[in-house]
């Protein structure tokens, strides 16, 4: 690969908690998901919003199938044929979303396992909460031409992991239809960043300020 900024490359490669759950189905789910977030999430500082207790580390079913369900209503009338997110914590409202819409999910993998055929689709991209650049890895086999992609992710921050999705799409030679996730946090840009999409993008909580402590949403 010639640049490490994120240009696609097709490359062959060398060789028992229990969840807290207490809403009831069929609320507004974003102010299910920002309350939860005030109740049990954190500002750790620097812009780095811990929320493992119930998105990304242990995970809440059935808040999950409520983001979902209200996700797969926002893309509904996109045409979506595959919905394609990142391991591993956009897995679960991938999954949901898809489940909702009757659709595949592929993600991309960070390590290439033995069982993904050597030619691959690779692109790199800045992780904020890891503070280093991740692969992301989609295998030919799962992500084709024609095929309409809906991505899902647990976050929508700088943007940076979502337009390394972008590039695997464009790579395989299908079309992003629409971005979604469960949480954006306005002030770090990446909306801005993928506006020039021209797709629709939607999130749950919107977080636009997060200085000293705070956790404020959009319209508070």
């Amino acid at each position: 690969m010639s640049s490490r900024q994120g240009l696609i490359a097709v490359l062959r490669t060398r060789s028992t908690a229990r969840v807290e759950s207490s809403h009831p189905i069929g609320q507004d789910e974003m102010k299910l998901l920002e309350q939860r977030i005030l109740k049990d999430g954190a500002n750790l500082g620097g812009g780095i919003l811990k929320v493992d207790g119930f998105i990304n580390h242990q995970v809440d079913p059935q808040l999950m199938d409520a983001c979902g369900k209200e996700l797969a209503s926002r893309f509904r009338d996109v045409g979506a044929t595959k919905v394609l997110t990142a391991e591993i914590s956009g897995i679960a409202p991938a999954l949901a979303t898809a489940t909702e819409l009757g659709l595949p999910v592929v993600y991309a993998r960070k390590s290439k396992p033995i069982t993904m055929p050597d030619q691959i689709f690779l692109t790199l991209a800045p992780s904020h909460t890891k503070g280093r650049t991740v692969e992301l890895i989609v295998s030919p086999e799962f992500l084709g031409m024609q095929e309409r992609v809906l991505i899902i992710d647990d976050f929508l921050a700088s943007g940076q992991t979502i337009m390394g999705l972008v590039r695997l799409a464009s790579a395989a030679g299908a079309s992003v239809v629409g971005i979604g996730a469960l949480v954006e946090k306005r002030f770090e840009g990446g909306r801005d960043l993928l506006g020039r999409l021209d797709v629709p993008i939607e999130a749950l909580a919107v977080i636009v300020n997060m200085d000293e402590g705070k956790i404020v949403f959009e319209g508070d």
